[in-house]
């Protein structure tokens, strides 16, 4: 026989599974990566005591300002995300909450990942050399190019890296900097043809780029709404499609002539 509870009785025993539903969501592992601004290097200097870019077999020359690539640092594949940790990354304009399978390939290792994003860093890197050597209309197999970043993987540096050597190889065209003396930085993957791929995190890239002193950012032009989600103020952002538009929208800049707008 089943006696009758009173109301509050019951109300607190039906609270009880809910406040453990709460508190095992609250400690278990998600599906989720909790990313947020990284580092960013100046792709015409050093980075850890070794040049970024080095170049021989033909004449370069000494640049002024900065192309910063910029990056996100984001929770490792076994890295275990709590409740907390997605709320918090909810809340904050310098946090991103992302399913883990959009920053990392299923299945795979922490190895098998961390070698993967070096292969494609390499990748990033040959693109680049044969897109700007090519927009120069340079010989290839007379131009010697080593690129050297430490601890950063994956294929979103490849706009900078190839801004990068035309900046050290022909400036603006015209005896001067591609930079105008200025920080810029920009994130974009490149192919050997020069086009500019789209990379996600844009809009931690920009945070991170405004805290290391850059006052332009050069942005794949899908990914513009993006970007000035969290723009630092000040900023200027620039679209680019391409390795010559990008070449040409910083010369405009630095002519003080109409540049291009998100």
């Amino acid at each position: 026989m089943l006696s009758r509870l009173s109301r509050p009785t019951a109300l607190i025993l039906c609270a009880v599974p809910i406040v453990a539903l709460f508190v095992v969501v609250g400690v278990a592992p998600l599906p989720y990566a909790v990313a947020q601004p990284g580092m960013t290097a100046n792709v015409l200097g050093a980075n850890e005591g070794r040049q970024v870019i080095t170049i021989s077999g033909t004449d370069t020359r000494r640049t002024e300002g900065q192309l910063r690539m910029t990056t996100i640092e984001a929770t490792g594949p076994s890295t275990d995300v709590d409740f907390g940790d997605v709320v918090e990354g909810w809340f904050r304009a310098d946090r991103a909450v992302l399913p883990r399978e959009a920053v990392y390939p299923s299945g795979k290792s922490d190895k098998e990942i961390e070698k993967r994003n070096v292969h494609d860093m390499v990748e990033s890197q040959n693109s680049a050399t044969t897109a700007a050597l090519g927009y120069l209309g340079k010989d290839a197999k007379s131009v010697d190019v080593s690129l050297h970043l430490a601890d950063v993987g994956g294929p979103s540096a490849g706009l900078l890296f190839a801004l990068g050597i035309v900046d050290k190889l022909d400036g603006d065209g015209a005896g001067g900097d591609l930079t105008g003396g200025r920080t810029i930085a920009g994130t974009g993957t490149i192919s050997d043809a020069g086009e500019v791929g789209a990379v996600g995190g844009v809009s931690l890239k920009t945070q991170a780029a405004g805290r290391d002193g850059a006052t332009v950012f050069l942005v794949p032009k899908a990914e513009c709404a993006d970007a000035r989600s969290e723009l630092p103020k000040g900023m200027r952002l620039i679209p680019v499609t391409t390795l010559k538009g990008a070449v040409s929208a910083l010369k405009a800049l630095e002519k003080d002539e109409k540049v291009p707008a998100c």
